[in-house]
């Protein structure tokens, strides 16, 4: 009985040092499939925060709920400081595939160029999403169909 307790207690401790990503991952989407590292680095940023990043969701949600259609993808921020980014398909088309989802983070980019912030930083020709993305201290973004697949950015400064 003493060996079962501490077996079990041992499991309960080893769960709950997993990393934040892991505790996402079967829950809010599938198991991830492939990784990435972005770390360039065009300029400093301002100091960011969890309000920062948790209001660019919000500003995100908002803007897809006042299009005429339905979203078709849904962002979520996690983690304690909200530094873990989410973006998961609500339908089974618009991220069949990564090279999909690729091309929807890209018009995320176009969107973001048109940004003041980015303009008067001369940015606009150069900034990505993930740059923006970075800008705001996140440290990771999974992207995902919601069912099969699930890719992981990792942001790292050099």
């Amino acid at each position: 009985m003493m060996i079962r307790t501490l077996a079990v207690t041992c499991a309960l401790l080893t769960a709950t040092i997993a990393p934040a990503q892991e505790r996402y991952e079967g829950y809010y989407y599938p198991e991830v499939t492939s990784t990435e590292d972005f770390n360039r680095v065009i300029r400093q940023a301002p100091q960011s925060s969890k309000d920062v990043r948790v209001g660019f969701v919000t500003s995100l949600t908002v803007a897809q709920l006042a299009a005429p259609e339905s979203p078709r993808f849904v962002f979520f921020a996690k983690g304690g400081d909200a530094k873990h980014l989410t973006a998961v398909a609500l339908d089974d088309d618009v991220f069949s595939t990564i090279y999909r989802a690729r091309a929807v983070l890209a018009q995320l980019t176009s969107n973001m160029r048109n940004n003041d912030f980015f303009r008067q930083q001369n940015l606009e020709s150069v900034a990505t999403f993930f740059d923006l993305l970075q800008f705001m201290d996140f440290e990771t973004l999974v992207i995902s169909d919601g069912e099969t697949w699930s890719h992981q950015v990792n942001f790292t400064k050099n």
